[in-house]
């Protein structure tokens, strides 16, 4: 169940009939209403527990709302104020992919950022969902030197529009 909230709160809200507004956000009762109306019955009780229920957070709660905290193929403004970041941020991915970020670095392809974490093990993680996992260490501290803007999502995910592969150690 929480892989279908994270599908409808961050790419298809459509695919349950509902609409986000441009914060992402979604009253709770149009969200259970609408799951309902899809044969996808959510509790409220449930729902407390699949937002509270992971270290991911991989949704925000706020007024009788609920979005999802990051990862976003519609258009949305999270509203978030860019925010320094630590001098390293970590980026997984799997070695098939390395060519391209070699040449064009990390792009969002599809989402609205690219996702960075402040740990090591949660880029291993990510890299491992899809095979065997790369861990890309990324200069945050010269990007942000240089005016790239950071900004780090509810759930402490690091988002940023790109990362250029000039500030990428890459392997091999």
């Amino acid at each position: 169940m929480s892989k279908l909230l994270a599908y409808v709160l961050r790419h298809r809200p459509e695919a349950v009939g509902i609409a986000l507004d441009e914060g992402g956000w979604v009253e709770v009762e149009v969200l259970l209403a609408a799951l309902a109306r899809h044969d996808r019955p959510v509790t409220p009780e449930l729902l407390d527990r699949l937002v509270g229920g992971t270290d991911r957070r991989r949704f925000e709660l706020r007024d009788g709302r609920i979005r999802a905290a990051q990862g976003h193929s519609v258009a949305v403004d999270l509203q978030l104020a860019p925010v320094p970041p630590p001098s390293v941020l970590y980026h997984g991915t799997v070695a098939r992919f390395l060519p391209g970020i070699r040449a064009e670095g990390l792009a969002p392809r599809g989402r609205t950022h690219v996702h960075l974490s402040a740990d090591r093990q949660t880029a291993v993680t990510v890299g491992a969902r899809r095979g065997d996992p790369v861990v890309l260490r990324v200069d945050a501290a010269g990007m942000h030197a240089g005016g790239a803007v950071f900004y780090r999502a509810a759930n402490g995910v690091w988002l940023i529009d790109r990362v250029p592969p000039r500030w990428i150690d890459l392997p091999g």
